[in-house]
């Protein structure tokens, strides 16, 4: 069950995707005066080293957010305001220049809170050894009462926070899956958490792979939105498989992961023109070979 560890996969194209659409809604929401609720149900460590033996191990950076960065697309005026600010609050974290730390959804999160709207941050992580990690890297943040981090199941502990206080939410769902059950609790979480909290945001992050759970998700959650009478929006982005060849004695690339979705129920009104500009340029940046596209839709 804890087998999975971030670590390996941190800044790789299903972080880009997922982040530079959460930093979209994020600021979306915190435009709006009244204090955001945010929970994060499987928060991970929350920082990531990408010189690490985790990240260096795997070198699913590389086809993210280091190509991205490296891309003549990155210095183009017409870069989308989305995957900008993606940019622009991924190079916040490296100061001295250099892509060598990766912020996880935690540290994306926390950076666009307001502590003079008493924005709150609840993060919850089950494995042992990121969680302790998480707290000492919350810790180091010194953001007082604003980020609360708990070793608990997100998917139990989510249902006494909504609604919140005041009335307003963004709850982020992004499990592991590792275990195909993952996929049903998510649409459960989901059309629970509508009937508690019919107005909150909810944004859900699936990995695109030949497995009939994961093909069902989006199909599923569409259908519980649906039934809510709640707008929704879903995003998927698939760099294709690598055609290069590996070198001999090393494992062969583009045989990981290689697509990965967002489902967003009630989404900004702004978030659907945003990802239209931002899907294309991230597949032109990010897209190696066969299997390469972006998706876009919405309905409500």
């Amino acid at each position: 069950m804890f087998s999975y560890r971030h670590g390996f996969h941190a800044g790789n194209h299903a972080d880009v995707l997922k982040h530079t659409a959460l930093i979209a809604v994020l600021k979306h929401l915190t435009a709006k005066p009244t204090a955001l609720t945010v929970v994060d149900t499987h928060a991970g460590a929350g920082l990531y080293r990408l010189d690490s033996d985790f990240a260096g191990t795997s070198g699913e950076a590389q086809d993210g957010v280091l190509r991205l960065a490296a891309s003549p697309l990155a210095t183009d005026p017409a870069l989308s305001p989305l995957v900008r600010d993606y940019l622009d609050l991924v190079a916040s974290f490296n100061p001295k220049g250099g892509l060598k730390v990766y912020p996880g959804s935690p540290f994306v999160i926390q950076s666009l809170l307001r502590h003079e709207a008493r924005d709150r941050l609840r993060l919850f992580e089950m494995h042992p050894t990121d969680s302790k990690a998480l707290a000492g890297h919350v810790a180091q943040m010194e953001a007082g009462r604003q980020v609360a981090v708990q070793r608990a199941d997100g998917f139990e502990s989510l249902r006494a926070l909504l609604p919140p206080p005041s009335r307003r939410a963004l709850v982020l769902i992004d499990p592991s899956y590792e275990i195909k059950s993952d996929y049903a609790k998510v649409a459960a979480c989901i059309q629970e958490s509508l009937k508690r909290f019919v107005t909150g945001t909810y944004f859900v992050w699936y990995p695109v792979i030949p497995r009939p759970e994961a093909h069902e998700l989006p199909r599923r959650l569409k259908t519980i939105a649906n039934h809510a009478a709640r707008p929704w929006l879903h995003a998927t982005l698939s760099i294709g498989q690598s055609e290069a060849k590996a070198p001999v004695g090393e494992p062969a690339k583009g045989h990981g992961l290689t697509a990965s979705g967002v489902f967003v129920v009630n989404p900004p009104h702004t978030l659907k023109a945003g990802l239209q500009l931002a899907l294309p340029q991230l597949l032109e940046a990010l897209g190696r070979g066969r299997g390469k596209g972006q998706a876009l839709e919405s309905a409500g």
